[in-house]
């Protein structure tokens, strides 16, 4: 990725008056030798950089030079963060200004530079949706994401089970989830997330927004799937594991449901853990899924169907 932080250390300098090697350094997460490394590079590419030292002094450029950044447009440097997600800038209505924002950084680049910059693009492609998926009518999504960036109110028509309610939203977010988007926003102080596929109308209201000092979509994305997941979780039951099935729950009951301390290994291996399931039926099929490596102990409601299926198995493939 050094392309990339040769980009961010151009971008860095310009417009400034000087920064110490140190403060790129921990800027950028890496050495100060790394740092006069890049700007080794930089300068060997034809950007116009120099060092002073003593107080006041640092690693600068060249009064007056600038990259041709400084030509984008607002939306454009905004999609500058979609680039190499094009199925997001799709959805959001920014496929053109995304390609315009990559067109122009990439012209922005020395010429020594762009070639990394151009296999990156030729041989990397985000596939966001996940596998045997359709794609959902995100119609309302643009409204949706001018209302969020522009910090304004928004007025939807939700749907329901078989009916809608309105709403008047605070937005705080868009967050895009194995290709589904969602909105998170404030209702009458509760922060909830809406399905932007079940918005049927959308109107942004021309009244700012209320937003909560220092909220973090991803903390709070991460906290309330958490959350959900958890609250899912109802059915207990003791299952007898081997090695193998013991490092194969978390893929097959979820990462929540798999956060459990194991009882000591036995003889052979296997581990004893009480678990919190979903459901009964659900328990079922994710139990048959670990095949010979789970017994179940208790209950004994669980125990008698997941003989039954397996003695079906066995039958069937005999």
């Amino acid at each position: 990725m050094r392309s990339s932080r040769l980009v961010e250390l151009m971008l860095r300098l310009e417009g400034s008056r000087g920064v110490t090697a140190q403060q790129l350094a921990d800027e950028l997460g890496v050495s100060v030798r790394t740092v006069y490394r890049d700007v080794t590079a930089l300068s060997a590419a034809g950007v116009p950089l120099w060092t002073e030292s003593g107080p006041g002094g640092g690693i600068r450029l060249l009064d007056g030079w600038q990259s041709k950044l400084g030509g984008m447009t607002g939306a454009e440097t905004s999609a500058l963060m979609l680039l190499g997600v094009p199925s997001l800038a799709e959805d959001l209505g920014l496929r053109e200004v995304t390609a315009a924002a990559q067109s122009k950084l990439l012209h922005a680049l020395p010429i020594s530079l762009r070639s990394g910059v151009q296999l990156w693009r030729d041989r990397l492609y985000v596939d966001v949706p996940g596998w045997f998926t359709t794609p959902r009518d995100n119609e309302y999504l643009p409204d949706v994401a001018a209302a969020v960036f522009e910090g304004l109110r928004l007025r939807i028509d939700y749907r329901k089970g078989a009916g809608a309610v309105t709403r008047t939203l605070d937005p705080l977010g868009l967050v895009a989830k194995a290709g589904v988007w969602y909105l998170v926003a404030q209702h009458r102080s509760r922060t909830l997330s809406y399905r932007v596929s079940r918005i049927s109308d959308a109107s942004v209201l021309r009244e700012p927004a209320v937003r909560p000092e220092q909220f973090d979509l991803g903390a709070w994305w991460s906290a309330s799937v958490a959350e959900f997941d958890r609250a899912l979780l109802r059915f207990r039951c003791r299952v007898r594991l081997s090695p193998r099935s013991w490092r194969q729950l978390p893929r097959l009951v979820g990462v929540e449901a798999a956060r459990v301390d194991a009882g000591p290994p036995d003889e052979d291996g296997w581990v004893t853990v009480d678990l919190m399931l979903e459901a009964e039926d659900v328990a079922l099929d994710q139990l048959t899924a670990l095949g010979a490596g789970a017994e179940v102990l208790e209950p004994a409601s669980l125990r008698a169907p997941l003989r039954a299926t397996g003695e079906a198995m066995m039958n069937r493939n005999r």
